[in-house]
Formats: structure tokens, sequence, C-alpha cells
């Protein structure tokens, strides 16, 4: 994956729901509000690496998740095949527009966007 804080955000993402209340406030303070350490800690009255504990257990716990399952590593492997299905989709529409104009490819080519786009997401 490109760097630590998208993988980071990532594995939140799918696995955010599998933490304690605490851990996900704090990861979701550390990496996605951008507070420090020692801001977190303030707030929360406890010590910085209290906090950084939190926080590296809730990594783990989520890494450990995605080590069994390979969810994240599939949902990546698929998004460069789910760019090529909406390019090739758009080039049919534009080409039938160009040449044919035949409703049945244009509403079959939309087809094919909408359903590479619910996938993507």
């Amino acid at each position: 994956m490109k760097n630590q804080t998208y993988r980071m955000t990532m594995l939140f993402d799918f696995y955010g729901e599998i933490l304690t209340e605490r851990q996900r406030e704090f990861f979701d303070l550390y990496y996605n509000e951008d507070l420090s350490l020692a801001e977190i800690a303030e707030n929360a009255g406890i010590s910085r690496q209290g906090v950084r504990d939190v926080i590296v257990r809730a990594e783990a716990a989520m890494q450990e998740v995605e080590d069994r399952t390979g969810i994240i590593r599939r949902f990546e492997a698929q998004r460069p095949h789910l760019d090529a299905i909406l390019r090739a989709a758009a080039e049919i529409k534009t080409i039938n527009y160009r040449q044919y104009d035949n409703a049945r490819l244009t509403e079959l080519a939309d087809l094919i966007r909408g359903e590479a786009s619910a996938l993507r997401e």
C-alpha cells in the first residue's frame, strides 16, 4: 500500500468495528483528525505512552484480521480492473455515439459503468 497513514485508515475503514470504543476514538483522533499523542493524552487525562499503547493495540488487532482475511488486499487488487472496465465502457459509449447511435449499446455501457462503480464502493 501507499503509505502508513493510508494503510491505517484503510484498516480502520474495513475493520474499525472490531475495536473497543476507546481504541476507535484514539485511532480516529490520531490518524483521521491528525491530533498528536500529547494532545489526545491531555484530552483523555492519561499519559502519552498510554495513548500510544491503545493505538498500537488497535493497529495490531486490525492487521491481524487483515492477515487472516485479506479483504483489503483483494479490494486493492480489484481496483485497477474496475478502472479498466469503466474506461472500456466509456469508450464503447463514445464509439457508439460517434458511429452507431444504438440506444441498446448506450444502455449496456451505462449498465456496465453502474455495476463497476457499485463494486468499487
